[in-house]
C-alpha cells in the first residue's frame, strides 16, 4: 500500500520524541519573537529618523501629534494626580519616618530617587499608558484598516507611516516621558506634605528639596529617560503593528489588541531590567 510523502511526514512528526517536539516549538516560538522585536525596532527607528527631519511635518502630521499628546498627556493627568499621590503617601512617609528611626537621615535622599523616580514612576506610568492608550491605539487602527480608510488615504497618495504611525509613537513617547516627570514631582510632593501634615517629617521645604536634588547623579536621569521613553516607543509601536496588520473581519481586533498590549507590558520590564543593569553595573 503506498502512503503520501505528506502522511509520511505527519507520522514521523508524531513518532518524534518530545523532548524534539518542545525543542522545535521553543525554537518557533523564538524565531517569531525575534521577528516581531526586529519589525518593532524598525518601526521605531524609522519614525525617529523621519520625525527629526521638518519636511514630513506637514499640518496634517501636526495635529494628529498633537491630538495623541492631548489623548495620552492630558487627558489622563487627574488619574495621575491621584496615583502619584498614593505612591508619596505610602513610600515617601514610610521612608521619611523609618529612617529617620533609625538613625540614618543621609540615605533619605538616594533611597527616594532610587525607589520613586528610577523604578516606580517610569514603571507605572508606562502600564498606564499602555492599558489606557495602547489598547485604543490598536482599536482605532483596526477599525481603520478594516473600513478601508487605509486604502483609501494609499489612494490619495499619501503615506500610511507618515499619517498614522509616526505621530502616534512620537506622541506617546514625549507624552510618558512628560508623565513621569509630573508623577515624580508629585509624589516627592505630596510626600513632603502628608510627612510635614502628620508630623513625621522634618517640614523644612528647602532641606527636603536639597535632600533629593543632592542625591540625583546623571546616571539617574539617563535611568529616568531610558525607561520612560524607550518603553513607550516599543509600546506603541507594537500597537500600532497589530493594529494595521489586522485584516478580514472585526472580530480579529481583540486577539490582536491583546498580542499588542502583552508585547508591551512585557518590553516594558525587558526594557526595565536591562537600563536596571546597565545603570547599576
Amino acid at each position: 500500500m503506498n502512503h503520501s510523502p505528506e502522511s509520511e511526514a505527519a507520522r514521523a512528526r508524531t513518532r518524534s520524541p518530545l523532548p524534539l517536539r518542545t525543542l522545535a516549538g521553543a525554537g518557533g516560538f523564538a524565531r517569531a519573537q525575534w521577528r516581531d522585536l526586529r519589525h518593532a525596532a524598525a518601526v521605531i527607528a524609522t519614525t525617529i529618523g523621519v520625525g527629526l527631519r521638518p519636511r514630513y511635518w506637514a499640518r496634517p502630521r501636526r495635529t494628529a501629534f498633537a491630538r495623541q499628546v492631548l489623548s495620552v498627556g492630558i487627558e489622563p493627568l487627574g488619574f495621575i494626580f491621584a496615583v502619584a499621590a498614593f505612591v508619596g503617601i505610602s513610600v515617601v512617609v514610610q521612608l521619611n519616618f523609618w529612617i529617620g528611626e533609625a538613625g540614618q537621615s543621609q540615605l533619605l535622599g538616594p533611597l527616594l530617587v532610587a525607589i520613586v523616580a528610577r523604578e516606580l514612576g517610569p514603571v507605572l506610568i508606562n502600564l498606564v499608558v499602555i492599558v489606557r492608550s495602547g489598547s485604543a491605539m490598536t482599536t482605532e487602527l483596526g477599525i481603520l484598516k478594516i473600513n478601508g480608510a487605509v486604502r483609501a488615504l494609499e489612494a490619495r497618495g499619501g503615506d500610511p507611516f507618515l499619517q498614522l504611525v509616526m505621530p502616534r509613537v512620537l506622541g506617546v513617547a514625549v507624552s510618558t516621558f512628560c508623565l513621569t516627570v509630573v508623577f515624580i514631582l508629585v509624589a516627592f510632593a505630596s510626600g513632603f506634605l502628608f510627612a510635614a501634615w502628620t508630623g513625621k517629617g522634618s517640614g523644612d521645604l528647602l532641606l527636603f528639596a536639597d535632600t533629593v536634588s543632592s542625591a540625583a547623579q546623571p546616571e539617574d536621569v539617563f535611568n529616568i529617560v531610558a525607561k520612560s521613553i524607550l518603553p513607550a516607543l516599543f509600546a506603541s509601536a507594537c500597537c500600532c503593528i497589530g493594529g494595521l496588520s489586522v485584516v478580514g473581519s472585526v472580530t480579529e481586533i481583540p486577539q490582536a489588541t491583546q498580542r499588542a498590549l502583552t508585547r508591551s507590558v512585557a518590553g516594558l520590564f525587558v526594557i526595565s531590567a536591562v537600563v536596571s543593569l546597565l545603570t547599576y553595573l
